[in-house]
């Protein structure tokens, strides 16, 4: 039987690792040759946006080593890589900018995803939450439960 508790802790320290981390490695880590590139097409967009995806990665890992070393929480690498697998590849498709913006216009939110400038654009907005979603996710299946 699995102790619920446990399960809800490691979950909860797990997600905030990977908050941190995603805080850390989308605005500190990542270039600004990164930043302005990783939208652009072809190989060249695609080469700027893996090399963020992959630092960015990076720091996920590390901040969920540092949580579950200093907690000691139970997390399995195999569940560990699935999660952060999940958080980059969910990270490069939206990162790809074309990809987001398409779905936005699907589900009827091209207004305001086109809205506003920079941070305060609905594609800022739209962008980060996506990316929360899947580290919830990206969370969850790390915890194994």
């Amino acid at each position: 039987m699995i102790d619920q508790s446990a399960a809800a802790a490691t979950f909860a320290a797990v997600l905030g690792a990977y908050l941190v981390g995603h805080q850390v490695g989308d605005y500190w880590v990542q270039t600004s040759h990164q930043a302005g590139g990783k939208g652009a097409p072809g190989w060249h967009g695609r080469w700027e946006c893996a090399k963020h995806v992959a630092t960015y990665t990076a720091t996920l890992a590390l901040c969920l080593a540092a949580v579950a070393w200093w907690l000691r929480l139970p997390v399995d690498l195999g569940w560990a890589g699935a999660g952060l697998t999940i958080s980059a590849v969910t990270h490069y498709w939206a990162d790809r900018r074309t990809t987001l913006a398409g779905l936005a216009d699907r589900l009827g939110l091209g207004g305001f995803y086109n809205a506003g400038t920079g941070l305060a654009s609905g594609a800022a907005h739209l962008d980060q939450s996506w990316h929360w979603l899947w580290l919830g996710v990206a969370a969850l299946v790390t915890t194994g439960h």
